[in-house]
């Protein structure tokens, strides 16, 4: 269907009203996963399309919503009366591009009323949560009943929308399809999940996750790994919402094994795309930020030996800390492969490769900060004798004559440049992770670095530096915001065993930056099906599906290796297609399928039942 006939084929169209859209989810003004980057990015294109018949809902959190949270008046005539109805609603709106309206809901105000909530629960859906004390399910809960008690009083209210529609994103937000099931309310409701609780869990213990998905007894699996209420949360939503979708064929899967039912709709992930005016731009940004890895990676590694930074390249691999599911095991051996092979070359490159992830970590180590400090007085010192030299040049220039060394350079200037290029230098190897870990020795990725041996040794062509915690520019060691890192380096690697989506490698190739994916993945099943060569535009997709762990392995350690061997050209021109790549992912291109899911749901809910 062309864009003009979808246009004509919206049920609002014909009827004259448009619906107002609630978008509902646990991330909304605050950030805890994925989940919080696809809402907020696609705000600008919901906006076009609903004008200001969107709102969105979320839980209450002071601290984020000081940051990203602006309260308002109620601008809506039938939200006026909604108050004295329903307690603890925050009205404003969402500081992002597209500023929407947002409801936060202030669990607080329904927390006395837990034991109520979870026996209405257990009584109207069968959902025991007796055992199950724990403080999140209660939010889940709380803020589940909250919203249904919010669409109740909407729907007996004297105003109302022509039309609604409510789409709830995950199982956090599921609760709400239940119960307005339960009450009867003609309310039309898309569910999406972004990665099933159960799978997750599977994933990260059973090493033939995939092939045994079909022979799973999913409650009985539930029970075990103590997650039955929200299971059956999550499962009563997928079936109970008037359409049900997921982010990718992948997740679609693993829902219909799981919880019982095929997505209707697959909803896949796009991005926001930054567009430059001149294509050198983008590149410009590379080598800026490039440079600002460079300043890091002399502190940490120089005092020790130095390499050839012209001859440097930076891989990483990030996200969440899932050693097997985000494939940092695959990316260790990988490059412990990698290690061995360049080992054997007469003069080979050097490859320094980030892991990012966060671990439960005691502070900074001393040693890895002290050494960045003492580079920063190196740099401080050099930019000041900068200045010097350049004022004594100026002048000699303008004399007629070439300056001698020690009017550049006098006596003092030198011996406190010697003095602290003393103080830089160390007899100790440069440190593998950045941060003092709380489980040093239970730590999975370190403990794979120390069996491999990647110690940072001079010899190694492959260096490894382990921050085990999110980038900020605010950080004492990389300063940079992660995607500034993600611009400054030449690869991201993200071989997944478990990922339903994976923002990751989108985000590498949305700043121009090759990256690797795997078929396993949401986006790398959705490149398979979609993107003609993108291995040759900058996006390897790693078969693991129906491969063995160690053909993997090899794939990936191939094509890291012939990486390592295009030159500054290979790259320059390889970056300039990922970028023009990047343009298939944006959410111009692909929210249209966000559309046609509450197209869908409309059509579905006007559908007479059964008689």
């Amino acid at each position: 269907m062309s864009e003009p006939d979808r246009e004509t084929a919206l049920p609002y169209i014909a009827t004259g009203h448009r619906p107002h859209l609630f978008e509902i989810a646990f991330e909304v003004c605050r950030q805890v996963g994925g989940i919080y980057t696809v809402i907020k990015t696609k705000i600008p294109h919901m906006r076009e399309r609903y004008e200001d018949d969107y709102t969105l809902i979320g839980p209450y959190h002071a601290e984020t919503a000081a940051l990203e949270f602006e309260t308002g008046a109620i601008d809506l005539p039938f939200l006026k009366n909604i108050e004295a109805r329903v307690p603890g609603l925050r009205f404003g709106r969402w500081l992002v591009p597209g500023k929407p309206r947002v409801i936060l809901v202030n669990l607080e105000a329904y927390r006395p009323r837990i034991a109520d909530f979870r026996y209405l629960l257990w009584k109207d859906h069968g959902i025991d949560t007796a055992d199950y004390p724990e403080s999140d399910l209660d939010d889940v809960i709380l803020f589940g009943f909250a919203v249904s008690e919010f669409f109740e009083a909407l729907y007996a209210g004297k105003t109302r929308p022509a039309s609604m529609i409510a789409q709830f994103h995950e199982w956090q937000a599921g609760v709400p399809i239940l119960r307005s099931q339960f009450r009867d309310l003609p309310l039309p409701t898309v569910f999406t999940t972004h990665a099933t609780i159960l799978g997750r869990y599977l994933a990260g213990d059973q090493a033939n996750f995939h092939e045994s998905l079909e022979t799973v007894d999913a409650k009985a699996a539930a029970t075990r790994y103590h997650i039955l209420p929200r299971y059956l949360i999550e499962r009563a939503a997928a079936q109970g919402a008037t359409v049900f979708t997921a982010v990718s064929d992948v997740t679609g899967q693993e829902a219909r094994a799981l919880l019982g039912i095929a997505p209707a709709r697959v909803l896949p992930n796009g991005i926001q795309l930054t567009r430059f005016q001149a294509l050198h731009e983008f590149q410009n940004l590379h080598v800026k930020f490039k440079e600002r890895i460079h300043e890091f990676v002399m502190g940490h590694f120089f005092p020790s030996y130095t390499f050839d930074l012209d001859r440097t390249l930076y891989f990483f691999i990030s996200g969440r800390y899932e050693y097997r599911n985000k494939g940092f095991d695959l990316f260790l051996e990988a490059i412990h492969l990698l290690n061995r092979r360049l080992k054997k070359e007469q003069d080979p490159p050097t490859i320094v490769c980030f892991v990012i992830t966060r671990a439960e970590t005691k502070s900074v180590n001393v040693t890895a900060l002290e050494n960045q400090a003492r580079f920063d007085d190196i740099h401080s010192i050099c930019e000041e004798l900068e200045k010097q030299m350049g004022h004594v040049l100026l002048e000699a220039a303008a004399h007629g004559r070439i300056p001698e060394l020690e009017e550049l350079l006098p006596e003092d200037a030198e011996v406190r440049l010697r003095r602290t290029i003393h103080a830089f230098r160390s007899k100790l190897l440069p440190r593998i992770v950045t941060h003092d870990p709380v489980h040093d020795a239970d730590d999975a990725i370190l403990s794979h670095i120390r069996y491999r041996q990647l110690f940072n040794a001079p010899e190694d062509p492959v260096k490894i530096v382990f921050h085990p915690d999110f980038l900020t520019a605010n950080s004492p060691m990389l300063k940079l915001d992660y995607d500034q890192f993600v611009r400054g380096c030449h690869l991201g690697v993200f071989p997944g065993y478990y990922e339903p989506w994976g923002y990751t490698p989108l985000e590498c190739i949305a700043s121009g930056i090759p990256a690797v994916t795997s078929d396993l993945a949401g986006f790398g099943s959705y490149v398979l099906k979609h993107i003609s060569d993108s291995r040759g535009r900058g996006l390897m997709v790693l078969p693991r599906k129906d491969r063995t762990f160690e053909e993997s392995l090899a794939l990936l350690a191939d094509y890291l290796e012939e990486f390592t061997r295009l030159n500054r050209r290979d790259r320059i021109e390889l970056r300039n297609r990922t970028e023009r790549l990047g343009e298939s992912f944006d959410w111009s291109h692909l929210i249209k399928h966000y559309f046609e899911a509450h197209e869908l749901a409309l059509t579905e809910a006007d559908r007479p039942g059964p008689a």
